[in-house]
């Protein structure tokens, strides 16, 4: 069996096993081992590339960031601190069409600043945003759209952590990742404030809650004085001053501002009284069991790439789509197409981890930045996670809500018009790479 016949079965037979249910990690990590077993007729060559992979894959200083920001975005979240940004983003909006569609954006904007992971986004605001919202008059389906819509900020708005993994991966720099990442999110964001306002506007029954009485009961029971505002507001803004701006202000690496980041929120959960010993213990078990499962799926990546550049196919591919002579703009099209339709059944980091490793020498004789390139595969990739059947935002979300009222179908329903509003918006960074590379 040839080399090239040898890496097409693999990233199909990858695909079967993950979608037949089978751990990613797993998954990769096993194909490759027997790939690269028939490709060496030697059992000792995949011994020695899980031993190389699981060694030279993790030493870098750069991975301690990752358990670091993790650490920081679930201390943030035991805060309450997302409660807090919503009833000021609340109070601050309560004029606006789609008032509180509009806050729920804007608070998980402010919120992505400092968690980065979109999953927390959703858990939070699933239980902050969608009761106040239907409280208020606003249909179930548009509530939950826009948490699910706007939880996917966290995975582009800095500090992200799947900018730091495609930085590891493409080994570019993580703080011009997180630079690169910042225009992008807050187009999204603004482009979902507009959908929501023209929704109020035009499709009052759909989005509901504009009725007299809904802005007179938010006036009642929203209030909140200038100061309460900066008191609930002040954590936040402490930690995205000592993170993004340690980085961008180069006094930390993104590292050492991780874990800046991370004592902020720890001060702030122990001031604020929401955190104990056994609490403690909680996030340290879980902040151990989400590393753990991303640095697997590092390692199993790592035999997976080695493993293709020993077959060949990178390279063979690169030909094919130069022969076919169908351009830069040809090729991103179908890489984005790829993207989209491996969002449906996989989560970002696996795509991510699978997909990069096999593009990168396709587009690499065009010259292209690999930042930009980056941006656009997590924004195509965030693509499925608000699209079934995977579409794990959607799906924290009714595990979170747990409403009989609301079925899944309603959830992906309600994220459908902010998936077609994602991909409007990576045509725009397609199109325009300016808008994620004009300040690296």
């Amino acid at each position: 069996m040839s080399g090239m016949m040898v890496g097409l079965l693999s990233v199909l037979i990858i695909l079967v096993l993950i979608y037949a249910g089978m751990y990613v990690p797993v998954a990769l990590g096993l194909v490759s081992f027997i790939s690269v077993w028939l490709l060496r007729d030697s059992f000792e060559a995949p011994v020695y590339l899980v031993t190389l992979a699981a060694s030279n894959g993790l030493e870098d200083y750069i991975f301690g960031v990752i358990p670091l920001f993790v650490l920081m975005g679930l201390l943030v979240s035991r805060c309450e601190l997302g409660r807090d940004v919503y009833e000021v983003a609340n109070y601050a909006l309560r004029r606006v069409r789609g008032g509180l569609g509009v806050a729920t954006v804007v608070a998980n904007a402010i919120f992505a600043a400092i968690t980065g992971v979109s999953i927390a986004s959703a858990a939070v605001f699933t239980q902050v945003a969608v009761p106040e919202m239907m409280r208020f008059g606003y249909s179930p389906r548009f509530a939950v759209g826009v948490v699910a819509g706007s939880s996917v900020l966290g995975m582009l708005i800095p500090p992200s952590v799947m900018l730091i993994i495609y930085a590891i991966v493409a080994e570019q720099s993580v703080a011009d990742m997180f630079t690169a990442g910042i225009i992008p999110g807050l187009l999204l964001a603004t482009a979902y404030i507009g959908a929501i306002v023209v929704m109020a506007i035009w499709f009052p029954n759909y989005t509901g809650g504009q009725g007299k009485e809904a802005l007179e009961n938010i006036e009642q029971q929203a209030k909140l004085t200038t100061m309460e505002m900066l008191q609930k507001m002040f954590p936040l803004i402490v930690m995205i001053v000592l993170v993004l701006g340690g980085i961008y202000g180069g006094i930390f690496t993104p590292t050492e501002a991780g874990a800046v980041g991370a004592l902020a929120a720890l001060i702030t959960a122990l001031l604020k009284r929401k955190l104990d010993a056994s609490g403690f213990w909680a996030i340290l078990v879980e902040t151990g069991h989400i590393v753990a499962s991303i640095l697997m799926l590092i390692v199993a990546a790592t035999m997976y790439s080695r493993m293709l550049a020993m077959t060949g196919l990178p390279s063979e591919l690169g030909e094919w789509m130069g022969q076919a002579d169908v351009g830069l703009y040809g090729i991103m099209a179908m890489y984005v197409c790829i993207l989209i339709v491996l969002g449906t059944i996989l989560d970002t980091t696996s795509i991510i981890l699978i997909m990069v490793p096999l593009f990168l020498p396709v587009i690499a004789p065009f010259d292209v930045n690999l930042v930009w390139f980056g941006i656009i595969t997590i924004v195509a990739a965030e693509i499925g996670l608000l699209t079934p059947p995977l579409g794990i935002s959607c799906y924290v979300i009714k595990s979170t809500l747990d409403d009989e009222r609301i079925s899944l179908f309603d959830v992906f329903a309600g994220a459908f018009p902010f998936a077609v509003i994602m991909l409007l918006v990576l045509i725009a960074i397609i199109i325009f790479p300016a808008l994620s590379i004009a300040f690296i």
